[in-house]
């Protein structure tokens, strides 16, 4: 099963993931997207580390995510991927719109192939204002892009909002 979590910044999307993939019986492995680049994202990276169960494998991977996913998936094994917004914002600070055209199109192309269970984690930006700065302005649209590609082909997509989950496709929790 395809999952995509969606919700705002500190939503409880990440949790969820986290329980989800618990709750699917199979081996978890996280695969971390996020670049330790400053002392606020390394103390993000130890608060995830925390919450973690130590069995869980762990594969860090910033940019060849279609990759790593291949690799990785097993019928015996859940993955959860933590965060497409951080993935996207590495490909983006590439400054390559030829590598983010690639990279997005390996996703959506091997997505639907792999086994066993992925569940996706990303923030859902394009809920406000148009944002000032052409960088920002097509990180929304990218990222708004990416989650309706990734939607259709997913079997469930959730919005979280304080905690809530807010089935908007598929099966309730």
């Amino acid at each position: 099963m395809l999952q995509l979590i969606l919700g705002g910044a500190r939503s409880g999307k990440s949790r969820l993931a986290e329980k989800l993939a618990i709750d699917s019986a199979l081996a978890v492995t996280y695969i971390a997207t996020s670049q330790p680049l400053d002392g606020e994202m390394n103390q993000r990276i130890a608060h995830h580390r925390e919450r973690r169960p130590a069995q869980w494998g762990l594969i860090e991977e910033p940019l060849e995510l279609a990759r790593v996913l291949q690799q990785a998936a097993d019928v015996e094994r859940c993955l959860l991927v933590d965060c497409l917004t951080l993935w996207l914002t590495n490909l983006l600070m590439l400054e390559d719109d030829e590598r983010l055209v690639a990279e997005r199109d390996a996703l959506l192309q091997c997505v639907a192939t792999l086994p066993g269970e992925i569940i996706f984690v990303s923030n859902e930006t394009g809920m406000g204002v148009v944002p000032l700065g052409e960088l920002t302005r097509r990180y929304v649209d990218e990222a708004g892009w990416l989650h309706q590609a990734l939607a259709e082909r997913c079997q469930r997509v959730v919005l979280t909002v304080a905690g809530l989950p807010l089935i908007l496709k598929g099966t309730a929790l």
